[in-house]
């Protein structure tokens, strides 16, 4: 297993459930605490409490798990007039109560009955579970709100019974909590409440659409954002991966969202966005590009299973640069070129599933890393940062390469070279067209790069490099 660091942890231990840290200020008085940094500090410390590393850790973590269990007990609406009844607060002052939220927090406070056996732990899951989600996906239609059952989620309710209506596919994040509570005390409602919602989503999922707006209030259509409608939030989608993939694993839906998603790579406007990393905070995915400056970093994390899985050249990419660079990304957007934060906002849920990410990491093992391994030379890679009039290159990075020379046949050699200034390399690295790379001190541009698959998965990438003149 991996070693998370320790300036993660402790982030964690002395700031969840609060949203975000802002350096030599304190805690974010205006997002205060809420459910999603608990529920995913939870997640992180439940599985640190159960790893070697943390040994020494165990009455600590026992007690901070406790801590933000009794926190999200103490924001469930427990006042069975209202619509939120079961819900729980969105953060400290808001009147609303988000479905995902009770999503977040179902898997965790079962974690958390699993660890203590505190029965208002498990209490409060059912709660969330049969009375709130459900009234969230069918007391629309049955209060006229909607003009037919969907199977999708309302966004919130309010304490005053006003509600977001729109159905976010963020919410395909919930199958994890509904298929728990599922197995654990095989009510069919349950199972009734995954297929309908299954049944409503995948549609707009798989076309990549953010939400739904019902009638009478809404057009009926499905949505994205932006002034085109052409974007999405990269971490919805990779929450909704997430929760899909936990529930069906690899299948049709998954293989082909993530891999429109992971596909979408630099452009002009951004050279050095490299989707191995994380994914943009904001894509395009009409015009097929980043749409904003930065990482979000938590989709890292997030995508972890999905990667570890089906697409570990990117999970080994991920963890070398998060592993370069921890500081910056305890921030929630680290920009592309030099991974500076965005915003002066460490977030403790972006934290947590970093943590997460780094407690299950094991190198990947397969029969081109053994070889790799054994065979293999160091060379250096220089992602480029820009390629306008003058090229420019970012931070090196150590990476080991099969290098071997180019044959005459496998290229067409232009003018002013020699078939002696190509090399062919194979490598299990995020290597991109128009990177560079320095071999034996002799510097190569990276030309188009091929991925080698098999049974789904990226074994390796080829590509043809020129010598780089003057």
């Amino acid at each position: 297993m991996g070693t998370v660091p320790a300036s993660y942890y402790q982030f964690i231990i002395d700031y969840a459930p609060y949203f975000y840290y802002i350096p030599g200020t304190g805690v974010d008085p205006e997002w205060g605490r809420g459910p999603a940094p608990a529920a995913h500090a939870i997640d992180f410390l439940y599985e640190a409490y159960y790893d070697s590393q943390f040994e020494s850790k165990k009455t600590e973590i026992s007690s901070k798990i406790v801590a933000l269990a009794d926190y999200l007990l103490s924001i469930q609406c427990n006042d069975n007039l209202k619509l939120a009844y079961g819900g729980f607060k969105s953060k400290d002052g808001s009147d609303y109560y988000y479905s995902i939220d009770a999503m977040r927090a179902i898997p965790t406070l079962l974690k958390a009955y699993d660890l203590t056996g505190t029965t208002a732990y498990l209490n409060a899951t059912e709660l969330a579970g049969e009375t709130f989600l459900y009234n969230m996906q069918h007391k629309p239609s049955e209060l006229g709100q909607h003009d037919r059952y969907y199977g999708g989620f309302a966004q919130a309710v309010t304490t005053a019974d006003a509600w977001l209506l729109n159905m976010h596919i963020i919410d395909l994040h919930g199958l994890v909590g509904l298929k728990m509570l599922y197995d654990r005390i095989s009510e069919s409602q349950y199972k009734t409440m995954i297929d309908d919602a299954l049944g409503f989503y995948r549609e707009g999922f798989e076309d990549l659409y953010l939400y739904y707006k019902p009638p009478p209030s809404g057009d009926g259509e499905w949505h994205r954002i932006g002034s085109s409608e052409n974007e999405i939030y990269d971490d919805d989608f990779s929450y909704a991966l997430n929760g899909l993939f936990w529930y069906e694993g690899w299948s049709e839906t998954v293989e082909k969202v993530y891999t429109l998603l992971n596909a979408i790579s630099s452009s002009v406007d951004y050279p050095v966005y490299n989707p191995a990393v994380c994914w943009a905070g904001y894509i395009d995915v009409v015009s097929r590009k980043p749409a904003c400056e930065y990482y979000d970093a938590v989709t890292s994390g997030i995508l972890r299973q999905i990667r570890a899985g089906y697409d570990a050249l990117s999970l080994e990419f991920s963890v070398k640069i998060i592993s370069l660079h921890q500081d910056e990304f305890m921030y929630w957007g680290p920009k592309f070129t030099d991974y500076s934060p965005v915003e002066n906002k460490k977030a403790t849920v972006t934290v947590s599933w970093l943590s997460l990410l780094f407690l299950k990491y094991n190198a990947v093992l397969t029969p081109f890393t053994r070889v790799l391994r054994k065979q293999g030379e160091r060379v250096t890679l220089h992602p480029v940062r820009e390629a306008k009039e003058y090229v420019s290159y970012g931070e090196e990075l150590t990476i080991k390469a099969i290098v071997n020379p180019t044959r005459p046949d496998e290229i067409v050699i232009e003018p002013g070279y020699i078939v002696n200034d190509y090399i062919t390399i194979h490598v299990f690295s995020a290597i991109r067209y128009h990177d560079k790379i320095e071999w034996q001190g002799v510097a190569y541009e990276i030309g188009p790069v091929e991925d080698f698959r098999f049974q789904g998965k990226t074994m390796y990438r080829r590509a043809v490099c020129r010598r780089l003149i003057g």
